[in-house]
């Protein structure tokens, strides 16, 4: 059974963020095709990138690290809910991305954007950054306004016509991920 990860890109106190992830871990986990589990990076507090050598190399040294890292490996694919923070994706997220990288590599991921015009811009810097950890995005994304999908900008309710845009990303992501099971089993 492939096994997804749903990653909290924020750490944010009041975050949207939490809210989103439950709606995307409640509909993926209706679904047989593969095993989903939410992820919270409040629950592995990573202080900015502290490993001497490069995460290339596999050689991890504080054991924060070596959880992140045991974490990351458990998973054939993922999706990030990420907000748009200044034009890009959080800062905690990206420094999540940076701690590791063979445990990344030859992956899928879908991305669930939130923010003032959908978390766009977020998304984008977030697939250049995935690419470089030689994880494939798929085409799908579903992105989520403020000002359309929170009530007065904090309560999520999202629209029922998400469902469908999240569902093909959900399709996508599970079917890439089983595609390059094989190149990281």
């Amino acid at each position: 059974m492939l096994k997804i990860g749903i990653i909290l890109g924020s750490t944010r106190p009041g975050r949207n963020g939490e809210a989103v992830a439950k709606w995307v871990y409640e509909i993926a986990s209706q679904r047989n095709d593969a095993e989903f589990e939410l992820v919270d990076l409040a629950d592995y507090p990573l202080p900015h990138l502290d490993e001497p050598l490069s995460p290339a190399m596999g050689q991890y040294s504080h054991d924060h690290t070596k959880a992140w890292a045991a974490k990351v490996d458990e998973f054939d694919g993922y999706i990030f809910v990420t907000p748009e923070y200044n034009h890009s994706t959080s800062g905690v997220l990206k420094n999540a991305l940076d701690y590791v990288y063979n445990e990344w590599n030859n992956k899928a991921a879908g991305i669930v954007s939130y923010g003032g015009v959908g978390g766009a811009r977020a998304a984008e810097h977030l697939r250049l950054i995935l690419a470089e950890l030689q994880v494939a995005t798929v085409r799908q994304q579903v992105a989520l306004s403020l000002i359309t999908e929170f009530e007065n900008y904090s309560v999520f309710k999202p629209g029922e016509h998400l469902t469908p845009a999240l569902d093909t990303l959900l399709d996508q992501t599970v079917a890439w991920a089983g595609a390059f099971q094989p190149l990281h089993a």
